[in-house]
């Protein structure tokens, strides 16, 4: 393990809350990990407070100092969950700048590190105050490929149309452009994120997966005993999600093998579009969707399943096929974004994305050789439980983070 440790980080991350999947989780285990080196302040928002101190009164982190931070009321009024999320995220990094600017004339930082939100185009005001600057894990540069968009339905269409605007037009944020030139390290999460950077100007990138998995989820049993093949994917129903692609996979695999099932846990605006899309393949009592469970019962249902199929036609970082491999579950993914780095050719199926056919045509094929392959299926699980120990545990993690932090400040 390297030793390097010691020195005074602050840590920017709006979302930050213990028991979380993705950008919460992101960031509270990335304060845990990075506070097993270093002294930790993290500047998050109050509305986080209640669950943290909660959490902390079970297992506290002596050398953690949480500054609490939101808006006044006249400024926040309009937000209302997700919408206006962007904008208060705007507002709430310039008032932490001049939280952190007072903070620094009694604290000598030796490291700034900006982790939530984790997408390159909402750039940290922290980068203009003259202490080294770590900026990830980001991603935000994964678009759908172009001969995608079609099937994805006018709402999903104009959805990611708009977004490939934003992604384009962030070349002329001078923040953004700042931001990436400034910071002494860049953590991209997906290759398609770590080019736009380059592409942007920046020169020192790491590509590192942001989510990770405790010790002890590694070890969760699989039961290999399945009369009925059963099939599960896990997320928000939205059309880029590429569940529509999969159906139709599924599809083809029921047709050989009418005892299977297909699992979608999850909600969202896509699912009236995808429900109709059951009835069109003749597959009502076939797909079956579970909405939003439970943690527990998602766990509970990925043991029980024979398969994780997550099709998305972007993705960063997934946590669920995380979980799937330590349940022991092969994954059949797109080779795109975060399941690229995840996934290998011992742990499950990785699709090219090369059109829309081709893509439900060799899906289908993957399903297909594990329902009639129990032994691969052991095999895969085996090997997924496997890789997650040894490069997607948190602590694994954690120490590598910690080397990146050694390399900016052990520069001569």
């Amino acid at each position: 393990m390297n030793t390097f440790s010691g020195k005074k980080v602050l840590i920017s991350a709006y979302a930050c809350e213990p028991h979380k999947g993705s950008e919460p989780g992101v960031g509270w285990n990335w304060v845990k990990q990075i506070a097993r080196f270093h002294d930790v302040w993290v500047i998050t928002r109050a509305n986080n407070r209640g669950v943290i101190e909660k959490e902390l009164q079970k297992f506290p982190l002596p050398n953690v100092q949480f500054i609490y931070f939101d808006l006044p009321v006249y400024l926040r009024f309009w937000k209302r969950g997700s919408r206006g999320v962007f904008l208060y995220h705007l507002l709430w990094q310039i008032g932490i700048y001049f939280i952190t600017k007072r903070l620094s004339q009694t604290v000598s930082f030796d490291l700034l590190h900006h982790i939530t939100f984790g997408n390159y185009r909402y750039a940290s005001f922290l980068q203009f105050l003259r202490i080294p600057y770590v900026w990830g894990p980001l991603g935000g540069g994964d678009t759908t490929p172009g001969n995608f968009l079609k099937t994805l339905g006018f709402r999903g269409w104009i959805y990611e149309k708009m977004r490939m605007f934003s992604i384009s037009s962030a070349r002329w944020d001078f923040f953004v452009r700042r931001g990436i030139k400034k910071a002494d390290l860049l953590i991209a999460r997906t290759q398609e994120t770590s080019e736009r950077l380059s592409s942007l100007g920046a020169e020192n990138i790491k590509l590192f997966s942001e989510t990770g998995i405790s010790s002890e989820e590694i070890f969760l049993k699989k039961n290999y005993d399945n009369k009925t093949f059963k099939v599960v994917s896990i997320g928000a129903l939205l059309a880029f999600k590429g569940y529509h692609l999969s159906m139709e996979a599924f599809k083809k695999l029921n047709d050989v093998l009418p005892e299977s099932e297909y699992w979608i846990i999850g909600d969202g605006a896509d699912r009236p579009r995808l429900q109709n899309l059951t009835e069109q393949l003749n597959l009502k009592n076939k797909v079956i969707f579970l909405g939003r469970i439970r943690r527990d019962q998602v766990l509970q249902k990925m043991i029980e399943a024979d398969v994780m199929i997550h099709p998305s036609l972007h993705d960063a970082g997934p946590w669920v096929i995380l979980e799937a491999m330590t349940s022991g579950l092969p994954v059949i993914c797109l080779d795109l974004g975060g399941p690229a780095l995840q996934v290998t050719e011992e742990t499950g199926f990785k699709i090219a994305a090369v059109s829309p056919q081709q893509v439900v045509k060799d899906m289908a094929e993957a399903m297909i050789t594990l329902a009639k392959n129990p032994a691969l299926v052991k095999k895969m699980g085996k090997a997924g439980r496997k890789r997650v120990e040894e490069y997607f545990s948190w602590d694994k993690k954690g120490e590598y983070i910690n080397r990146l932090y050694s390399e900016i400040l052990e520069k001569p």
